[in-house]
């Protein structure tokens, strides 16, 4: 028995390398998605409102991929989703509203989307307040020159809800084409007030004073994103959906003011 043990011992410990050696060898050159070998261009349409946060997540996502390049189309979510629509060559749609989202899903232009983010309504007015905003209802007093974005904008549409939340009614002296638009009214003083997201005046620092809406008359809209059906790269678009809706896409956009949904 003794020498069948010695015999046996060796043949085991043999066995026992062999196996190590095994699970070194099958240990995966890439990540479970493949990410390592990512490479090419994508142009992602998003939300005017993502211009900071989506422009961060680009570069630190082409850090970490080299050979990709993230390409960003910014603009009026309305727009951008009829443009989709009608063949412009997007890969990826990032929306303000479930609604422009589905403006694109319905007709097949991209499936499954998953909402990433959510924004809410600020009053944005010039520094130092010339005009002496302190609430929704100043914005009704005469006089008071007010920007919004057109009611199909997502941040009209919110904007418009706010109203009739606080049950006020406002007549702006313009409709501006996105919520940058407006911002930039508020800038150049053209106008005493515009009613923006609460990210667009995190992100215009110094340059404009924010006037927060009382949270029982405020309103909120999600943000989708999904990969676009006819995108040329599908699996880079796959992997920048998946980067904005990971812990580190999250991380950049409640910095920027957003909150998770």
């Amino acid at each position: 028995m003794r020498r069948s043990l010695l015999v046996l011992a060796p043949a085991l410990v043999l066995a026992a390398l062999t196996g190590c050696s095994g699970d070194q060898d099958s240990t995966p050159t890439t990540t479970p998605s493949g990410s390592s070998s990512l490479s090419g261009k994508i142009t992602v349409f998003a939300a005017a409102s993502l211009t900071e946060s989506f422009t961060a997540l680009g570069q630190q996502f082409e850090a970490a991929h080299p050979g990709t390049d993230i390409q960003f189309s910014f603009g009026p979510s309305s727009g951008l989703a009829t443009q989709i629509t009608q063949g412009a060559p997007a890969d990826v749609f990032a929306a303000a509203s479930p609604k422009t989202m589905d403006q694109v899903v319905t007709v097949g232009g991209a499936a499954a989307p998953k909402t990433f983010a959510t924004n809410s309504a600020e009053i944005a007015v010039p520094p130092g307040n010339p005009a002496k905003i302190n609430s929704v209802s100043d914005l009704t007093a005469k006089g008071v020159k007010v920007a919004l974005c057109d009611e199909a904008v997502p941040c009209g549409a919110i904007a418009r809800q706010v109203f009739t939340n606080a049950k006020v009614r406002v007549t702006p002296v313009t409709n501006e084409v996105d919520v940058k638009a407006v911002l930039s009214k508020v800038q150049l003083g053209e106008v005493d007030a515009g009613v923006v997201y609460v990210t667009d005046v995190k992100a215009a620092g110094d340059k404009v004073l924010g006037i927060p809406i009382p949270q029982d008359v405020n309103a909120s809209t999600s943000y989708p994103i999904a990969t676009v059906t006819k995108s040329t790269n599908p699996r880079l678009a796959a992997a920048f959906t998946d980067y904005v809706l990971s812990d580190a896409g999250t991380t950049v956009l409640t910095a920027a003011g957003f909150v998770a949904p």
